[in-house]
């Protein structure tokens, strides 16, 4: 099985459309062979109803040290998920932790 590409951090919109532009088909690739193996997932209705009821989220500001922020930035770029999103599942995952 391959090994799950890595999307990198961009400083710009126009930094990520270069870089998926750049890499267009051989991500096309990868999605072709992983439909001829099966691997892709169809989401089904109530999946979907579920991620758009979960997604509806209150928007907050939080203060946070710049080196957390860098150090959440580096850890969620080796997981290629975005640093908001790796946060948000950190303080997720510690607020459910038994007491």
């Amino acid at each position: 099985m391959k090994q799950k590409r890595v999307i990198p951090v961009f400083k710009s919109e126009a930094e990520e459309a270069e870089w998926w532009h750049r890499n267009r088909t051989r991500l096309d690739k990868d999605l072709l062979e992983a439909a001829k193996r099966g691997q892709l997932k169809r989401l089904d209705q109530a999946t979907l109803k579920d991620r758009l009821a979960a997604s509806k989220a209150r928007v907050i500001s939080i203060r946070l040290p710049e080196n957390d922020i860098e150090l959440a930035r580096r850890q969620a770029a080796e997981k290629g998920l975005p640093y908001q999103t790796y946060i948000k599942s950190l303080l997720h995952q510690a607020l459910r932790q038994p007491r």
